[in-house]
């Protein structure tokens, strides 16, 4: 699951829009967008859900395989047409402005957060008291706006860390108990590298910077110097702060040397990708991989009693660190469609989440679902996760959802990481620096204009 935020709708956007007469929300329905906030909240109830259709911009590429399937299923049980467009990965915020503004925009589509809450929640049904959100067994991954409209809902919770392979780390000579914050994370990963032609296999996959896999260190990884940020100051981040500290840049670099420096892959050449780090990991050549419980069924495969541990980097404490938990894969439902087609988008969440089938399909790729009927998960990272909160470590949630006009905040750091990797000095570590900390202050101005 490639985690991309969506991005704030420009004026320049806007105004090309317009000029075009398709507005983002209207896409050329007579629906009135200037309804009031109680018209907002339709009552789907009573439309017979077969008159409508469904069309689902998907956020999730791995997702596509199965969703195409279950799309055919439902029109065979149901009769109803479902659409399921895939955007690629890092395209879904330009792919949905796009799509928005079409005659026939999508029914079904994600806001993960709450930059996607200002950008997108006018064009949001309100979920209060539909059927899918009575389907929910928590409200923990809802987001709503400043009037408390429920404008998204969560159809999945994830979780992400370092996958580690038990078996390398014994061949290698090592236990997995004795991995318990960065300085023993190091030893372990450093003495694999250095015996890496005797043992057949490396400590890191390659942490490739194309675009394909950069998310794993411009957003994931970078979460650790967001969320002990966050930590320190004692409160957990409700909205995109205007600048951040950089105070645990030092940490990220911990975790990023060693990855990039202890590698089946050279660092010089991650810039052009095309590694597969997922191969070099389930193929038993690397030992260590930065991904998330979204890969669990694909790695369980050929890596059975794989595990994931958590971004040990040097802080304080680390020890009672746990796996970084969340989600911005979040359903809304088009309020500027047909009530029709809202009701057979609504039909057809409920069906996924309740029918047996369905939701087995879904959990397997997703992992979990928060829903009553979804059938229980079988992922041994989310169980690994629910390990280290048992014990009493703490849960690092997705501060990293809050990165600031996301794709050219990522597309900066991405840019000054590649200079990095190429020649890791104390300049161009500082260049990195600059685009992660000075970046965020400028792409949250940008966002305000």
């Amino acid at each position: 699951m490639k985690k991309e935020t969506l991005k704030r709708v420009t004026a320049v956007t806007l105004a090309a829009m317009m000029a075009g007469a398709a507005l983002v929300g209207c896409g050329g329905n007579s629906t009135d967008t200037s309804k009031t906030d109680d018209a907002s909240k339709t009552d789907t109830s009573a439309v017979d859900g077969s008159k409508g259709s469904v069309y689902w911009l998907n956020f999730k590429p791995e997702l596509d395989d199965t969703l195409q399937q279950l799309a055919k299923d439902y029109k065979a049980a149901k009769g109803v047409e479902v659409k399921v467009v895939t955007a690629a990965s890092g395209t879904y915020s330009d792919q949905l402005t796009s799509e928005m503004a079409k005659s026939t925009p999508p029914t079904l589509f994600v806001i993960g957060n709450q930059q996607g809450v200002k950008d997108w929640g006018e064009s949001a049904l309100d979920l209060t008291d539909t059927a899918i959100a009575k389907e929910l067994n928590t409200d923990a991954y809802n987001l709503k706006d400043e009037n408390g409209k429920l404008v998204s809902i969560g159809y999945c919770y994830e979780c992400y860390g370092i996958v580690v392979n038990p078996d390398n780390v014994e061949k290698a000579g090592h236990k997995m108990d004795e991995i318990k914050d960065f300085a023993s994370l190091k030893a372990v990963a450093e003495d694999i590298h250095k015996n890496a032609d005797t043992l057949g296999f490396d400590a890191f996959s390659a942490t490739d910077m194309d675009d394909s896999s950069s998310w794993r260190v411009t957003g994931h990884v970078a979460n650790l110097e967001y969320f002990y940020e966050e930590k320190e100051a004692g409160k957990t981040w409700t909205e995109c702060p205007a600048t951040i500290t950089g105070k645990y840049m030092e940490n990220y670099k911990n975790l990023f040397d060693l990855a990039i420096n202890n590698s089946v892959t050279d660092a010089k050449e991650l810039a052009t990708g095309g590694h597969d780090p997922m191969n070099q990991f389930i193929e038993g050549k690397s030992t260590f991989f930065f991904t998330g419980s979204w890969d669990y069924a694909a790695i369980s495969e050929k890596v059975p009693n794989a595990v994931m541990i958590p971004y040990y980097c040097g802080v304080d404490g680390e020890d009672k660190a746990g796996l970084n938990c969340g989600t911005e894969n979040c359903w809304a439902v088009n309020a500027d469609v047909s009530a029709e087609d809202q009701q057979a988008t609504i039909d057809f969440m409920v069906w996924l989440v309740t029918d047996p089938d369905a939701s087995a399909k879904m959990v397997e790729q997703l992992g979990i679902m928060p829903y009553k009927s979804a059938v229980e998960s079988s992922n041994g990272f989310l169980k690994n996760s629910a390990e280290y909160t048992e014990k009493g470590c703490y849960v690092m949630d997705w501060a990293t959802n809050y990165q600031p006009n996301v794709d050219e905040y990522r597309k900066a750091l991405v840019s000054a990481l590649n200079s990095y990797c190429q020649d890791q000095s104390d300049a161009n570590w500082d260049a990195v620096k600059t685009a992660f900390v000075d970046g965020w202050a400028t792409q949250y101005a940008a966002t305000q204009e």
